[in-house]
């Protein structure tokens, strides 16, 4: 099976602005005083590669935590678009429309316009991803959010996609596991040849 990893290092990532930035501290080093290395992360959940659930812009919304794992994993499409923003428009004429799961390379830089995110959410999709910081165009984030994360979408945001053409490939890119959080980091890759097996009992 060939991989393509389409993750973000969390430590170099941009970090959105307003958001706190990362900081990796070594708290032990092997040497005289330890036997070993230890380290701690502090980061925002919303920097690097990571999953938008509905708790984030819905109040009463599910955590990352409550996601299926099954959203994550599966055929996906990935879909080439240069203009930004992304219009309703370009939704009903250039998206695949029964796909599950959709990832935009937009070079950073492309973002939904509010409308075209709801007509995007009427489609079978479970999850939408894209390789911006972000699918909302700065300050314009909750209704472009509202559209998907009221539909149970899950928005993978801060992919990597330069090393990734057009086209159908099978994801892989489970959240971490937190408990009551609005948002998890991903590391998330692509398999472009994949076979899998069963064990039948």
């Amino acid at each position: 099976m060939h991989l393509i990893d389409i993750t973000r290092d969390v430590t170099t990532a941009q970090v959105y602005p307003g958001d706190p930035q990362t900081v990796l501290e070594r708290i032990q080093t092997i040497g005289e005083t330890s036997d070993y290395n230890l380290s701690a992360l502090y980061t925002c959940l919303h920097t690097g590669t990571h999953v938008d659930a509905p708790l984030h812009f819905i109040e009463d919304g599910f955590s990352a935590d409550r996601f299926p794992p099954d959203v994550f994993i599966g055929p996906c499409t990935v879909v080439e678009v240069q203009d930004s923003p992304i219009t309703g428009e370009y939704v009903n004429r250039r998206f695949p429309q029964n796909a599950e799961r959709v990832l935009i390379k937009g070079g950073g830089e492309v973002t939904f316009m509010d409308s075209a995110a709801w007509e995007a959410a009427e489609l079978p999709l479970r999850l939408i991803g894209t390789d911006a910081q972000s699918i909302g165009m700065h300050g314009s984030q909750i209704q472009t959010h509202k559209a998907f994360l009221s539909k149970g979408i899950a928005i993978l945001e801060g992919l990597d996609l330069s090393a990734v053409a057009p086209g159908n490939y099978f994801l892989i890119a489970l959240p971490m596991k937190i408990g009551g959080a609005e948002g998890a980091p991903v590391r998330a890759v692509l398999a472009d040849d994949y076979i899998f097996w069963t064990q039948k009992r």
